[in-house]
């Protein structure tokens, strides 16, 4: 089965979730992809805010960093280590942009970053709104990949106090989010230990998510 035949879920006007997007092969290639990046000197990082709290996951950007302390993408890792950002593997970039013309979206991303969870990662309710203003008021899409451990997504709306739906998201889904629900607050409530594929990743849960600056 291919992607077109894949089934496509509307969550809400302009999110939808994509089932199975991703093969078992696929993500056995992008998991270990992102492993041999991950140990690059640019690689994998623990983010700490601008309160000095911990973020409950490692992060490695690609493209563009998102420094957590400013909230802005930039070049290199000023942060971190003053390190220049690795580029977005091609082969990535055109998966994301196949699952955006699933969801009749069109993106070219140039920042990716890849998320990884442990058992007790999370990830508070945010949006992610730190892109040019152009590309927000056009409702250019995030495409998300997950690979690995299933893990509990909570996708609000325009407000924080907006209604949420939880997903469940499982290794090889994509979820997609532009238009009017670009700005829609989401976050991961938890990790479900132990759910993923055996082999495809070492512990956890991966999460890539793209994004045109």
């Amino acid at each position: 089965m291919n992607q077109q035949d894949k089934q496509t879920t509307r969550v809400k006007e302009g999110a939808f979730h994509l089932p199975g997007f991703l093969s078992l092969p696929e993500q056995e290639r992008i998991a270990s992809l992102c492993l041999e990046l991950g140990k690059n000197a640019a690689g994998f990082y623990q983010p700490v805010l601008r309160s000095g709290a911990k973020m409950r996951l490692r992060m490695m950007c690609l493209g563009r960093h998102w420094n957590a302390k400013t909230y802005n993408y930039e070049l290199h890792r000023s942060d971190v280590d003053g390190l220049a950002v690795q580029p977005i593997p091609a082969t990535l970039a055109k998966l994301a942009e196949r699952a955006a013309t699933l969801a009749d979206f069109i993106v070219r991303p140039d920042i990716l970053l890849v998320n990884w969870y442990g058992k007790d990662g999370r990830l508070g309710l945010h949006q992610d709104k730190d892109e040019r203003p152009e590309t927000l008021q056009a409702g250019i899409p995030v495409v998300s990949f997950s690979i690995g451990d299933t893990c509990e997504f909570i996708f609000g709306g325009l407000s924080r106090s907006d209604p949420r739906k939880k997903i469940a998201l499982h290794s090889g889904d994509a979820f997609v989010f532009g238009g009017p629900a670009r700005l829609c607050f989401h976050g991961v409530g938890r990790v479900l230990p132990q759910t993923g594929p055996s082999g495809v990743w070492p512990s956890g849960r991966l999460n890539l998510t793209f994004r045109q600056f």
